[in-house]
């Protein structure tokens, strides 16, 4: 083994020499030669730190009432005593109080997505501001219509996979710069990979669907525990292309890989030089938190498999611990979608290894995107024609233009700072000056073109900001929040009842080392009855907290637990006839759920508030009313 694999193994290690992820696994596997000290060692740790947490928590304690919760600096208190390498995450706290401040000015708590932007809030807002001047004679009302004014824009192309992958070069230099500013920060070779942009995550794994060739590698493997929108697509687009397919199954009640049956679906029967199929893989279920081994793409790859990564569900960091130089996946996919409600609301990005961009055939479906300027602005400005509206939207072009150049200089410049913004202005309007002509055109508008220069840099301020954090930083701060979650979401039980009802029931997972930040579980009542996740949705929404709900799939159930299997499944709506026909091979039942997710800027409190609006469902009455009142504002009965 190199010594830089090493180097990077024990640079990616976790709190106290544990690791966060499978990469030493990964590592013993190529070198074919065990490393013991780091494995026990790595193990006793990891154990260490599961029993410390269960432990170190309301030790022998249960609360059975929303009033009797702790409060928020005790349960803090606790926090940092049990982990004290929390106190070294402070910089995330200081980079969420100075460049994501609305979190704190709308009191809202964002825990349904795992996602990361490319600008900052501030960095949003310092574009803004600096479009005031222009626009300084419109109303108050006016000017905040433009609070969501993005970047960019995204512009919709009529081109096919395989013949952008092949001829649709580097696009605009705005385009090219926030390219390669992904690339690099997913530590991806431009040599090596080509990347498009797509409308979506379900877009990307539309086309590759469509591009992939079924008719000569007919099988489509995937491994995912819940229902996706763009899984379902994938699969089904795939399947009337010919595709056979298959999907790794999940054992009740800790929702592990069933190893035995996906290997044997993995490993070739016959040794044949054409490729098997597709293998699609997540490092992470964005839905359970369980994390996979990379031996299943290590194993894939040895039998003759194209393996698709999906990274749309790790955390910022998590891209750091790939381990890419060791694998090459043919094709990996990533979002950047809704990050605090930002305006763009995102979008996905699809990187195919080059070399085998000429076995894709045509696509026929849309789903390629282009970066281009933004155009909100200028729809949104009174258009009559007048010499004084043409003049102020060419101003507006020329500052536009300004702010893309300056963009990458204003890293430190404080949202609040006016003196700093017009200095900065100032500074980039000198620098225009003494650039080149003009080496290239780009449309901003309907018949309106502007300069775009050379040397165009586009500064990803939310991308540079968890690259100045690391992933230990970020890694043990998500991994203290979510394990204290769990364990104090586990201490909520049912008063009046004998056999200690809890309230909660996490699937997946549970208070763990190396689990994501990804969570899924439900609340049932004092009867024992489901309260319906929807309704938790709703209710966590009115409370200023945002929530998902899901469905877990692909189950596999031991006989034991039969009477479990029948109690908790449900079929998917208008499934009943499919179940009955020999023709459907996949799962179609599931159990619904409640999903949060951590992202890099959550903080304690996000965590506590959570926890005290969930503890609210142990009041019967609080239960029933909000029930009735759903039950009357839907016009529908709650079944449970």
């Amino acid at each position: 083994m190199s010594s830089s694999y090493m180097k990077e193994a024990e640079k990616i290690s976790g709190q106290q020499g544990c690791c966060p992820n499978p990469l030493l696994i990964l590592l013993e596997s190529q070198n074919q030669q065990p490393l013991p000290k780091i494995k026990s060692t790595t193990a006793a740790c990891r154990h260490s730190f599961a029993a410390t947490t269960t432990s170190s928590f309301f030790p022998n304690t249960h609360f059975t009432n929303h009033e009797s919760l702790p409060s928020y600096q005790e349960s803090f208190a606790q926090l940092i005593k049990t982990y004290p390498k929390y106190s070294e995450t402070r910089q995330v706290d200081k980079i969420r109080s100075q460049e994501y401040y609305h979190l704190s000015i709308s009191n809202h708590v964002c825990l349904d997505y795992i996602g990361i932007g490319l600008f900052s809030y501030s960095q949003v807002q310092l574009q803004l501001s600096a479009l005031v001047p222009m626009t300084s004679s419109s109303s108050p009302s006016s000017s905040n219509e433009c609070c969501d004014y993005p970047f960019f824009d995204i512009s919709c192309k009529s081109v096919n996979l395989k013949s952008e992958l092949l001829h649709g070069g580097h696009g605009s230099q705005l385009e090219s710069s926030i390219k390669k500013k992904i690339m690099n920060f997913l530590n991806m070779s431009q040599n090596e990979y080509s990347m498009v942009f797509t409308a979506n995550r379900s877009s990307a794994f539309k086309l590759i669907a469509e591009s992939y060739p079924f008719q000569t590698s007919r099988k489509l493997l995937t491994v995912y525990d819940h229902e996706s929108e763009a899984l379902e697509t994938m699969v089904n687009t795939s399947e009337k292309r010919g595709a056979n397919i298959l999907s790794a199954e999940f054992k009740w009640p800790r929702l592990r890989i069933h190893s035995e049956k996906l290997r044997k679906l993995i490993i070739r029967k016959k040794k044949k030089k054409k490729s098997k199929g597709l293998f699609v893989f997540p490092l992470q279920s964005r839905v359970t938190g369980a994390s996979y081994s990379y031996q299943w793409m290590s194993l894939a790859q040895e039998n003759g498999w194209h393996v698709l990564l999906d990274a749309c569900a790790l955390g910022p960091k998590d891209m750091d611990s790939f381990g890419l130089s060791l694998f090459h996946p043919d094709f990996l996919i990533c979002s950047f979608y809704k990050i605090f409600g930002e305006n763009p609301t995102g979008f996905g990005c699809l990187l195919v290894k080059k070399s085998v961009v000429s076995m894709l055939e045509a696509s026929v479906s849309a789903g390629i995107v282009s970066l281009v300027p933004p155009t909100q602005l200028l729809n949104s400005l009174d258009s009559s024609g007048s010499g004084t509206e043409l003049e102020q939207k060419s101003n507006f072009y020329t500052k536009l233009d300004e702010l893309h150049i300056s963009g990458s200089r204003s890293a430190h410049v404080p949202a609040n700072s006016e003196t700093s913004r017009k200095e900065e202005r100032e500074v980039a309007q000198k620098e225009k000056s003494k650039e080149e002509p003009d080496q290239s055109i780009i449309s901003l508008g309907n018949n309106t073109k502007v300069e775009e220069k050379e040397s165009l840099e586009i500064h990803c301020r939310c991308l540079d900001h968890v690259d100045s954090l690391g992933l230990m930083q970020i890694g043990n701060r998500r991994r203290y929040l979510v394990n204290w979650l769990i364990s104090a979401l586990l201490k909520l039980q049912h008063p009046n009842r004998l056999d200690h009802f809890p309230l909660v029931r996490i699937y997946g997972p549970k208070i763990k080392f190396d689990r994501g930040t990804a969570l899924a579980f439900n609340l049932f009542d004092w009867k024992g009855e489901r309260v319906e996740p929807i309704l938790i949705q709703k209710l966590a929404d009115r409370n200023n907290i945002s929530l998902s709900h899901g469905l877990l799939s692909r189950l596999w159930f031991l006989d034991k637990y039969e009477e479990e299997k029948q109690r908790n499944i449900e079929r998917k709506k208008g499934e009943e006839k499919d179940a009955e026909s020999k023709k459907s091979k996949r799962t179609d039942f599931g159990i619904s759920v409640v999903t949060i997710a951590l992202s890099f800027l959550a903080n304690f409190e996000d965590v506590y508030r959570l926890w005290t609006f969930i503890a609210q469902f142990l009041d019967a009455d609080f239960v029933e009313k909000e029930r009735w009142r759903y039950s009357s504002l839907y016009q529908k009965t709650i079944e449970v």
